[in-house]
């Protein structure tokens, strides 16, 4: 089954922290000094907040899937909407390991694919793979840390 996930930069993580908690009714499933993520089953989503100085706003979007095999359909479904691909395995990243695949849409949001292997006691190295826009009309900004 898969779960969207979306990925928020914050300047202020406690402040960030109340008020989602108090939007979803429900306190992050994993937090950190510099991270935090809620897994919903209503909505059945994967959202995450990090204070790593990045500026605030929407850092990337996602589809986390459960095997292997998902990963494969979503990996297929990205390369059948003629999107560039890039993969990744055994990423380091968002207190997780993971297999996972970035591509960029037409307005330059960087979306991952991802299957989380294991949990990590860090944030982690990983950084947004940058791959080229299906537009020339549209690059993306850079981005770091993702997840």
């Amino acid at each position: 089954m898969k779960r969207l996930h979306v990925h928020l930069a914050v300047d202020d993580l406690d402040r960030n922290i109340a008020f989602y908690s108090a939007l979803f009714q429900a306190e992050p499933t994993i937090r950190h000094a510099d991270y935090a993520k809620w897994l919903l089953e209503d909505p059945r989503v994967n959202f995450a907040i990090s204070a790593r100085g990045r500026a605030p706003g929407l850092d990337h979007l996602g589809i986390q899937v459960e095997s292997d095999d998902e990963l494969g359909t979503v990996r297929a479904a990205l390369t059948a909407a003629e999107l560039p691909v890039a993969a990744q395995q055994q990423a380091a990243c968002c207190y997780a390991k993971s297999d996972k695949y970035w591509t960029v849409d037409p307005q330059g949001i960087a979306w991952e694919a991802f299957h989380s292997l294991s949990a990590i006691p860090l944030f982690g190295d990983d950084i947004v793979i940058r791959v080229a826009p299906v537009s020339n009309c549209c690059q993306p900004s850079e981005q770091g840390d993702p997840s």
